[in-house]
C-alpha cells in the first residue's frame, strides 16, 4: 500500500507538472485574490436560511411544484429518519480499476445526512435531525484514511453532501454540540480536504469540478477564507479543464466531455451550477461570469438531449488527452436531475435574460418535473423541491 501511494503521489505530481506546461515554460499561478468578504454567511452552501423557510411553508401549504417534489424526495431512501450510518477508518475509491473500499457505504450515507437535514427542516420531526448528527458524528469518530486511483472525485463528491448536511444541522439545531462540530471540521480539513487540495489536472473536467465543489463546501463549513479563494479562483481562471472556460469550451456552450459522453456532460455541468448556488448564497454571482457561459453549456446539453441537434467543433482539452472529434450519442436522453436550479435561476432572479434564451433548460426541467435523486452522490438533485422559486398555475 505505500509504495502504491508514493507511486500515485509521483505519478500525479508529473502530469500535474505537464498539464502546467505551456510552449516549454511553466505557468506561474498566481495568488488568488479575495473574492469574499468576512463574515461567511450561515446556512450558506445551497440551501440559505429563506431557501429552507420556503421549501417549509410551501409544503405545509401544500402548493405545487413543492408538493409533487416534496412527495418523491420523501419517498427515498435516504430520507428514512430509520437510516443507521455505517462508517469506516479507510475508504478507498478505485472505481477505475473496478476496486474499492467501504466507498459505497460513505456514498449512502452523505446522501442520508442530507436528505435527513432537509426532512428535519421542513418537518420538525426532531428524530430527523438526531439521524442527521448520528451519521456525521459516526464518521467524524472513525474516518481517518482516504486513498484510490480516483479519490479525488471520491473525496470532493462526497464531503460535498455530508459538508452540505452539516452547515444546515449546525444553524437549526442547537443540540450539536461544539465538540461534535470540531470533530467534524477537522475531518474535513485532514481527511477530505488532502485528496482535492491540487485539483485534477490530468484528468476530464467533471474531476477538477468535484474538487472544486468539495473544497467550497469545506471552506464554507470551516469559515476558511483562503481555502473558498482557491476554489472561485480555479472557477474563473484555472489551468485544469474543470475552470468554466476550459469546460464549456465555446460560445455554442459545447462542453469538454460533450464529445466523450453525455452523463459526464450532465455531471460537470451540474458541479458547475451548484458552485455557483454556493458563490450566490455568499453574495457572488458566478453564474454570469463571461456572458452567462453556464447557461449557455446548460443549453447545449439539453438540447442535444432532448433529441436535437448541435453544432459541434472538433476539440483538444487543455491537457491535450482527450481529443473529440465528434459528439457523443453515449447516454444521449437520459436526463440528470439538474435542470430546475439553472431554470429557475434565470427565470425568476436574473433581469435581462429572456425565456428564448433559456428555453431548452426550460424544456428539460419541465420533462423531469418534479426531479428526483441525483445519479448516486454526483449532484443534489430534487431540484424542483429545492429551486422552484414560483408556484405552478393550475390546470384549466
Amino acid at each position: 500500500m505505500i509504495r502504491f501511494l508514493f507511486a500515485r503521489i509521483f505519478i500525479c505530481t508529473f502530469l500535474v507538472m505537464l498539464s502546467l506546461m505551456s510552449n516549454g515554460q511553466v505557468l506561474k499561478l498566481e495568488k488568488p485574490k479575495a473574492y469574499h468578504p468576512a463574515p461567511f454567511t450561515h446556512p450558506g452552501l445551497l440551501h440559505s436560511s429563506a431557501d429552507l423557510q420556503r421549501m417549509k411553508d410551501m409544503v405545509a401549504k401544500g402548493i405545487e411544484p413543492w408538493k409533487s417534489g416534496y412527495e418523491k424526495f420523501k419517498q427515498s431512501p435516504y430520507s428514512s429518519v430509520t437510516w443507521k450510518p455505517n462508517a469506516s477508518a479507510h475508504v478507498e475509491r478505485s472505481l477505475l480499476t473496478g476496486a474499492g473500499k467501504n466507498i459505497t457505504n460513505l456514498e449512502k450515507d452523505v446522501c442520508a445526512a442530507y436528505q435527513n437535514a432537509i426532512m428535519w427542516t421542513i418537518t420538525g420531526d426532531e428524530a430527523h435531525a438526531e439521524a442527521t448528527v448520528g451519521i456525521i458524528n459516526a464518521w467524524s469518530d472513525t474516518f481517518k484514511i482516504f486513498d484510490g486511483t480516483d479519490v479525488e472525485l471520491g473525496a470532493g463528491l462526497n464531503v460535498f453532501k455530508m459538508a452540505s448536511a452539516a452547515e444546515i444541522m449546525r444553524s437549526t439545531y442547537p443540540k450539536w454540540s461544539s465538540a461534535e462540530i470540531k470533530k467534524c471540521q477537522d475531518m474535513f480539513r485532514n481527511v477530505f480536504y488532502p485528496p482535492i487540495q491540487y485539483f485534477a489536472l490530468w484528468a476530464h473536467g467533471n474531476w477538477d469540478l468535484a474538487c472544486m465543489k468539495g473544497m467550497m463546501s469545506i471552506a464554507v463549513f470551516n469559515d476558511d477564507h483562503a481555502m473558498f479563494d482557491k476554489a472561485v479562483d480555479f472557477y474563473y481562471k484555472g489551468p485544469g479543464n474543470g475552470s468554466l472556460l476550459h469546460y464549456i469550451v465555446n460560445e455554442a456552450g459545447q462542453g469538454q466531455e460533450s464529445g466523450r459522453d453525455q452523463p459526464h456532460s450532465m455531471l460537470g455541468i451540474g458541479h458547475l451550477a451548484e458552485m455557483c448556488e454556493i458563490g450566490w448564497n455568499q453574495g457572488l454571482d458566478m453564474y454570469k461570469f463571461s456572458e452567462n457561459r453556464l447557461l449557455k453549456g446548460f443549453e447545449y446539453t439539453a438540447q442535444y438531449n432532448l433529441g436535437e441537434e448541435v453544432s459541434f467543433e472538433p476539440y483538444v482539452d487543455i491537457s491535450g488527452r482527450f481529443p473529440a472529434s465528434t459528439i457523443s450519442t453515449n447516454g444521449r436522453g437520459n436526463l440528470r436531475s439538474i435542470f430546475e436550479q439553472i431554470y429557475n435561476h434565470y427565470a425568476f432572479r436574473v433581469k435581462g435574460i429572456g425565456p428564448e434564451q433559456y428555453k431548452y433548460t426550460k424544456a428539460a426541467a419541465d420533462k423531469l418535473r418534479p426531479e428526483g435523486a441525483g445519479f448516486g452522490a454526483d449532484n443534489a438533485g430534487f431540484g424542483t423541491l429545492f429551486f422552484s422559486l414560483k408556484e405552478s398555475l393550475p390546470d384549466k
